[in-house]
C-alpha cells in the first residue's frame, strides 16, 4: 500500500491510500485472489458489470409496451402499474445512495453477492406472480437491488485496471447504462405482440444467475475500509423522501390531475428534501457523497447536462410510444422496431466516447448529445400518421446517440473532478440527480400530452416543450461554462488513478463573475 497527502478537494480525512489498496471499491487487493479463477479477469469484471445492471435497465423501458398483457393477466389497472413502474425507478435511485452508505462498513464482495441474490429473488418473486400486488413489490425490489449494484460494480471496473482500459470501460458504461435500455422497447414489443412476459422475467433471473456466478469468482475477498463508521442519519432518510414521495406523486397522475393535492404535495416534499440533501452534503465536514468537490464549473455542467439529456431523451421514448400505439395503432412489435434504431446510435457515441474520454475532448461530446437530443425532438414534431415510420426511426437515431453521448460523459466529468477514492459515491449522486429529473419529467409531460383535445395535438405540445427546455438548458450550459472559466484539457488519469489528485482541476462555479466583482 502507499499512502499520501491528500491533495484531491473533499477529502477530509488527510490521507489517501492507493486505490488498489481500497477495498471500498476495488475488489483486486491481492491476500483476496486466492481461489478465485477470474481475479483481476477484465473480462470477468466487465460481464460481472454488464450483468448487475443490464436486467433491469432493460425492463425500465419494456413495461410499457406489453402493460394490457399485465392488465388482463393480473387483473391490474394502468395506475397500479405506474405505480410500480415509478417506485420501481425510485428504489433504483435510493438504492445506490443507500450502498454508498452501506459499502463504508460492509465488504464490497458481500454487498455485491447479496444484491445479485435479492435480485434473482426479486425476479422470481415477479414471474410467479399471481397478484398485482405481488409483481409490484419483484419489481421494485428490483431496482433496488440494482441501484446497490451500481455502486458495488461500477467503480471496480473503472479503477483497478489501469489508465489503458479506461477508454474500453467508458464505452462499456455507455452501453451498459443506456445500451441495455434500447434493447427495452424491441423485447416489451414482442411480449406485448406475442406474451411470455413470465418467461422475459425467467430470462431475466437466469441472467442475474449467470452474473452472480461470475461475480462470485471474479469479485475478490476484501475488507470494509471502516466498520464502525455510522449509518448516515442525515442522507439516507433524506434520499429516501427525494425519491419515494415525488415518484409515487407523479404516478397519480395517471388517476387524477395536475390540481391533485396529492401530486403537488408530494413533488412539492420530495424536491424539499432533495434540496436538503444537497445543501446537507455540501455543507458537510465528512459527507456520504462528495457534493464540494463536485460543486466546480466543470463537474456541475457534466451532471446538468447528464440531467437535461436523461430527462429528455427519457421523455421523448415514453411520447413516441404512447403515439405509435395509440394515434398510429402499430402494433407493440413494430413500434419496438422502430424505436430499435436508437441502439445504434448509441453504439456510435460509445465509439466515439472511447477515443476521447481521455483527450480534452470529453466536454464537447456531453454537448454534441444535447444537440442531438434537441434534434432528434424537432424531428419528431413532423410526425404524422401517415409518415410516423420513417420520422421515429431516423429521430431515434438522433435520440440514441444524443443519450449515450449526453449522460454517461456527464457522469465521468463528475467522476473525473474528484479523487478515485470517491466514485462510487459520486456515481451515486450523480445517477440519483439524473434519475431524479428523468423520471419526474416524462410522466408529467406524458399526462399532459393525454388531457389535451386530441392526443395527436398533445403529442406534439409536449414534444415542443421537450424540444425548448432542452435547446435552453444547453445554451445555459455552454454559458455556465464560459462564465466559470473553465478550460478544454485531458484529464490527468494517472494523478488520478493513483489516488493523490483529482483528474481535473476545475475552476469554481462562476469565477469569471466572482473575479469581476472582486
Amino acid at each position: 500500500m502507499r499512502a499520501g497527502a491528500c491533495e484531491a478537494p473533499g477529502c477530509d480525512d488527510g490521507h489517501l491510500v492507493h486505490p488498489e489498496a481500497d477495498i471500498s471499491t476495488s475488489p483486486t487487493a491481492r491476500p483476496g485472489r486466492r481461489g478465485l479463477p477470474l481475479a483481476g479477469n477484465y473480462a470477468g469484471a466487465v460481464a460481472l458489470a454488464l450483468l448487475a445492471l443490464s436486467p433491469f435497465l432493460i425492463l425500465t423501458t419494456s413495461l410499457t409496451l406489453f402493460a394490457p398483457v399485465l392488465m388482463r393477466e393480473l387483473d391490474a389497472t394502468r395506475f397500479e402499474l405506474q405505480v410500480a413502474a415509478g417506485m420501481a425507478n425510485a428504489a433504483y435511485a435510493f438504492g445506490a445512495v443507500a450502498s454508498a452508505d452501506l459499502i463504508q462498513r460492509v465488504a464490497a464482495r458481500h454487498v455485491y453477492i447479496s444484491c445479485e441474490v435479492g435480485f434473482v429473488l426479486s425476479s422470481v418473486l415477479a414471474l410467479s406472480a399471481q397478484t398485482v400486488g405481488q409483481f409490484m413489490a419483484g419489481v421494485i425490489l428490483q431496482g433496488l437491488f440494482t441501484g446497490m449494484l451500481l455502486v458495488a460494480a461500477l467503480p471496480p471496473l473503472v479503477i483497478t485496471h489501469g489508465v489503458d482500459r479506461i477508454p474500453t470501460t467508458a464505452a462499456v458504461i455507455s452501453l451498459g447504462l443506456f445500451g441495455m435500455v434500447t434493447l427495452g422497447p424491441v423485447v416489451g414489443g414482442l411480449v406485448g405482440s406475442y406474451n411470455g412476459w413470465r418467461l422475459l422475467y425467467t430470462s431475466i433471473a437466469v441472467l442475474a444467475a449467470v452474473g452472480l456466478t461470475i461475480g462470485a469468482m471474479t469479485f475478490e475477498r476484501n475488507e470494509p475500509p471502516n466498520r464502525r463508521a455510522r449509518f448516515d442519519w442525515a442522507a439516507i432518510p433524506l434520499a429516501l423522501g427525494t425519491t419515494a414521495l415525488p415518484f409515487f406523486g407523479v404516478a397519480w397522475l395517471s388517476r387524477s390531475s395536475f390540481s391533485s393535492p396529492v401530486f403537488i404535495v408530494l413533488v412539492a416534499v420530495g424536491l424539499v428534501f432533495g434540496a436538503l440533501l444537497v445543501a446537507g452534503q455540501y455543507k458537510k465536514a465528512s459527507p456520504l457523497m462528495p457534493m464540494r468537490p463536485i460543486s466546480n464549473t466543470l463537474p456541475v455542467t457534466g451532471t446538468l447536462n447528464a440531467m437535461v439529456v436523461g430527462a429528455s431523451f427519457t421523455t421523448l421514448l415514453e411520447l413516441v410510444q404512447l403515439y405509435l400505439q395509440e394515434v398510429a395503432h402499430y402494433t407493440p412489435v413494430r413500434t419496438g422496431l422502430l424505436i430499435a434504431p436508437q441502439l445504434l446510435g448509441i453504439i456510435i457515441s460509445a465509439a466515439i466516447f472511447r477515443r476521447v474520454v481521455t483527450t480534452w475532448g470529453t466536454p464537447f461530446l456531453a454537448l454534441s448529445g444535447i444537440i442531438s437530443v434537441a434534434i432528434g425532438a424537432g424531428i419528431l414534431l413532423g410526425a404524422t400518421t401517415s409518415n410516423a415510420s420513417p420520422i421515429v426511426a431516423v429521430a431515434m437515431l438522433f435520440l440514441g446517440y444524443g443519450a449515450g453521448a449526453g449522460v454517461a460523459p456527464g457522469l465521468f466529468l463528475a467522476g473525473f473532478s474528484v479523487s478515485s477514492l470517491q466514485l462510487g459515491p459520486t456515481f451515486a449522486l450523480v445517477e440519483l440527480l439524473r434519475s431524479e429529473a428523468a423520471f419526474l419529467v416524462g410522466p408529467v409531460l406524458l399526462h399532459l400530452a393525454m388531457v389535451q383535445s386530441s392526443l395527436q395535438n398533445g403529442f406534439h405540445l409536449s414534444v415542443l416543450v421537450i424540444l425548448i427546455f432542452t435547446v435552453v438548458c444547453g445554451v445555459g450550459l455552454v454559458t455556465l461554462w464560459q462564465l466559470g472559466g473553465a478550460r478544454t484539457v485531458a484529464p490527468d488519469l494517472d494523478g488520478w488513478m493513483s489516488g493523490v489528485s483529482t483528474g481535473y482541476h476545475s475552476p469554481p462555479l462562476l469565477a469569471r463573475v466572482r473575479k469581476t466583482a472582486a
